[in-house]
């Protein structure tokens, strides 16, 4: 009587464990159910061998590992997390990081324009561009100065100004050129 139930009780371990693996693997030709959904002739199949498998001694994970050997990672329903699914796995976080912070700015704009401050911020965003543009235009003509000369063509006195102006070092406050000078033993 008590081998029996054993039996009874080694069965239905097995029968668990195999369910619980056939929900986690997709049918390969019905695509959108699990195998244990699935009547498909290969998914009786694949019920048959998980259940095979675990009675021969085998874990969870060398049965998850034997099915996606034989058919591929697609057969699982969570695949793993390497550098071609961190997209899959990742997206949802940035998703959600993005959305916070297009919620974010669409607040704060919001508020700006209740008080009236948004066009302010918007002529000082236009000022910030156009002294950065001034001063990408200011270096890109150094660049192009710096080759003039190379090349044999005379600066214009405005051109010459620039680049002293530029190529100067700014007045020394003591402090930096102290301690270059402490440093290099003058």
């Amino acid at each position: 009587m008590e081998s029996t139930d054993d039996e009874v009780k080694q069965r239905q371990l097995i029968d668990a464990r195999a369910r619980n693996i056939s929900h986690n693997v997709r049918c390969t030709e019905c695509g959108s159910q699990s195998i244990e959904d699935s009547q498909a002739d290969i998914a009786i199949l694949l019920r048959k061998l998980i259940r095979d498998e675990i009675r021969a001694g085998k874990t969870d994970k060398e049965v998850y590992k034997k099915l996606e050997d034989d058919y591929g990672e697609t057969v699982l329903y969570a695949p793993k997390f390497d550098m071609q699914t961190a997209a899959v796995w990742l997206s949802p976080v940035s998703l959600r990081a993005f959305l916070s912070i297009v919620e974010s700015l669409i607040h704060i704009v919001e508020v700006m324009l209740k008080h009236g401050v948004f066009g302010q911020l918007l002529v000082a965003g236009a000022a910030a561009g156009v002294w950065a543009y001034n001063k990408h235009r200011q270096r890109t003509n150094v660049h192009i100065m710096a080759l003039n000369l190379i090349r044999g063509v005379p600066l214009t006195p405005k051109e010459k100004e620039m680049m002293l102006d530029i190529l100067t070092p700014p007045q020394s406050t003591g402090t930096l050129s102290t301690w270059w000078n402490r440093w290099r033993g003058h």
